[in-house]
C-alpha cells in the first residue's frame, strides 16, 4: 500500500489504481472489470477491459447504466444518480485496510426492477461497512433492453452475465484490498436479490461467494418466449426487427425513450418488465426449482421482506385509495388468488380497505411466499439459512414497512439525505446500529445470532420496538395459500 496525500494505490490484474483515503477508510470508485459495453460488445456478453499503463484514478464514480428516470412520485423517493460516459461495467471498493488480509467481502448489487438504479445511489455508501471491518464491494451492471432484452442473435442475460464478471473480478483481485476471496457474501435487494438467487442458482457462480443474502427479492425467472414480449413491443414502437443487430443501431437515446414507454411494470406493480431468462447456460433451469432441489444448498443464506412491500407502490400517488372491491376481485382472479384465501387476510385486518388487502395479498404472492418455501426446501441442507421481517414504518407519505426502506439502516446511512426521503429524519439510529451489525455477523460467521430456519419458523423482527424473534408470523396466512 502507497499513501501520498490521502491517495491510496493498489495493483489490479488490469492495472493499478489510485482511489481516496476518507475518514480513514480506502475508497476506490469506478474500477472498470469489464470493457465498455458499446460497438461490438454492445448488447453480448462481457469481455475483459484493456489493460492500462501507469496508475489509474479511482477517485469518483464511475458512469452509470443508460436508463432513464423513476417516474412520479417515485422519482421524488428514489434517487437515481447519472454519471455519463460508456464504461458502465464499473466497480467500487470500501476498505478499512488495503495491505491488510483475511478480511470479509460483502458483494452489493443494486436493486431497481432491472431497468434502474446504480452503485453511486447515495443510500449505497461502504463507509460504514469498511468501517467495521469489511470490504465492501458495490456494482453496476447493464440494465433494461440492453442488460434484459431477449434476442436471436445473441446469447441471453447479459446484465446477469457483467455480475457474474464482477464476482470473478473480485475473486481475482479483492485480495489486493485486504478481502478473503473465499470469504464472500452477496447481497442484493429487489432485483439485486432477484439476481443474487439466480446467481445461487447458476452453475457459472460455482465458487464465487460463501453466503448471500436476499433481501425483498426471491428466486425467479421466464422462459426466453415470455421475455422476448418486452422485447418486440419495444421493437415494434421503434420500427425495428426485435435483434440485437437491429436495436444496435438506434440512438440510445430513442432507445431509452422507446423503452420507458413500454417497460415500466414490476413484481408487484405489474405492467410490461424486464426479466431473467432461463436460458440454458447461466440458468439451465428455473431458479427457485433449482434451489429448492439443493443447488447452492452449502451456502448460508439470509433473507427476508419488508412487512409493506406494496406501500412503495401504492401509497405515494394514493393508488390504494383509489382501488375498489371490484379493482381487487379482478387482480385476484388474473393473479389466480382463491377468495377464500383473501378472506382470511380479511378476517386478520378488519379494517383494512381493498387497496390494502391486495397490497398484502401481493406482497406474499410476490417476495414472502416464496423465500418461506425456499426456507422451508432448505431445511436440510448443510448450509444455514436465517429469515428477518423489517417492519418499522417510515411516517413519510403513508409508506409505513415499504419495498427498500431497509436499506439505510443495513448500510448505516440514515443522515444521508437520499436515505430520508424514504425513512424521514427521525429514523432510529439504535435499529440501523443492530441490522447493520447483524448483517456483518452474518458475512463473518453464517449466524447472524438469531436461530436458523426450522420448523418452528423464527422470524428476526426490525419494527418499532427491540428487534426479536417472532415465530410462525401470520402463519395462517401463508396456509391459506394452500386451502
Amino acid at each position: 500500500m502507497a499513501v501520498e496525500s490521502e491517495e491510496t494505490i493498489v495493483s489490479t490484474e488490469y492495472g493499478r489504481v489510485r482511489g481516496r483515503t476518507e475518514n480513514g477508510i480506502a475508497v476506490f470508485r469506478g474500477v472498470p472489470y469489464a470493457a465498455a459495453p458499446v460497438g461490438p460488445y454492445r448488447f453480448r456478453p462481457p469481455v475483459a477491459p484493456e489493460p492500462w499503463d501507469g496508475v489509474r484514478e479511482a477517485a469518483v464514480f464511475g458512469p452509470t447504466a443508460p436508463k432513464t428516470p423513476y417516474k412520479p412520485p417515485l422519482d421524488q423517493l428514489l434517487p437515481e444518480p447519472v454519471v455519463p460516459g460508456d464504461g458502465c461495467l464499473n466497480l467500487n471498493v470500501w476498505t478499512p485496510d488495503p495491505g491488510g488480509a483475511g478480511l470479509p467481502v460483502m458483494v452489493w448489487i443494486h436493486g431497481g426492477s432491472l431497468r434502474n438504479g446504480s452503485s453511486a445511489v447515495p443510500v449505497y455508501d461502504g463507509a460504514a461497512f469498511a468501517r467495521d471491518g469489511v470490504v465492501l464491494v458495490s456494482v453496476n451492471y447493464r440494465l433494461g433492453i440492453e442488460g434484459f432484452g431477449v434476442f436471436p442473435d445473441v446469447p441471453g442475460n447479459p446484465g446477469l452475465r457483467d455480475q457474474l464478471a464482477a464476482l470473478h473480478w473480485v475473486r481475482r483481485n479483492v485480495a489486493a484490498f485486504g478481502g478473503d476471496p473465499a470469504l464472500v457474501t452477496v447481497f442484493g435487494e429487489s432485483a439485486g436479490a432477484l439476481s443474487t438467487a439466480c446467481l445461487l442458482a447458476s452453475p457459472l457462480a460455482a465458487g464465487l461467494m460463501r453466503r448471500a443474502v436476499l433481501q425483498s427479492g426471491a428466486p425467479s425467472a421466464v422462459l426466453p418466449a415470455k421475455a422476448r414480449r418486452t422485447t418486440r413491443r419495444i421493437a415494434r414502437r421503434l420500427g425495428v426487427e426485435p435483434t440485437a443487430a437491429a436495436f444496435a443501431t438506434v440512438d440510445r437515446a430513442a432507445l431509452l425513450r422507446a423503452q420507458g414507454e413500454v417497460a415500466g411494470g414490476s413484481g408487484l406493480s405489474g405492467g410490461p418488465a424486464f426479466d431473467i431468462v432461463v436460458d440454458g447456460e447461466v440458468l439451465p433451469e428455473d431458479p427457485a426449482r433449482a434451489l429448492a432441489a439443493g443447488r447452492s444448498g452449502e451456502i448460508d443464506l439470509l433473507m427476508g421482506t419488508t412487512t409493506e412491500e406494496y406501500r412503495l407502490w401504492f401509497a405515494p400517488g394514493g393508488a390504494i385509495d383509489r382501488i375498489g372491491p371490484l379493482a381487487l376481485r379482478l387482480a385476484m382472479a388474473k393473479a389466480g388468488v382463491r377468495g377464500r384465501t383473501a378472506r382470511v387476510y380479511r378476517a386478520n385486518r378488519p379494517g383494512a380497505s381493498p387497496g390494502e388487502i391486495l397490497g398484502l395479498l401481493a406482497t406474499d404472492l410476490v417476495l414472502r411466499l416464496p423465500l418461506v418455501r425456499l426456507a422451508d426446501a432448505r431445511l436440510k441442507a448443510p448450509g444455514a439459512t436465517h429469515f428477518y421481517e423489517f417492519a418499522w414504518p417510515s411516517p413519510v407519505l403513508s409508506l409505513g414497512a415499504c419495498h427498500g426502506l431497509d436499506l439505510g439502516f443495513v448500510f448505516d446511512t440514515l443522515r444521508d439525505p437520499a436515505t430520508m426521503a424514504l425513512t424521514g429524519p427521525d429514523a432510529p439510529q439504535s435499529l440501523a446500529d443492530t441490522m447493520h451489525r447483524d448483517w456483518i455477523r452474518f458475512a463473518r460467521t453464517g449466524d447472524p445470532v438469531w436461530p436458523a430456519w426450522d420448523t418452528d419458523r423464527p422470524v428476526m423482527t426490525y419494527g418499532l420496538g427491540a428487534p426479536s424473534v417472532v415465530y410462525a408470523p401470520r402463519d395462517d396466512e401463508r396456509r391459506a395459500w394452500d386451502l
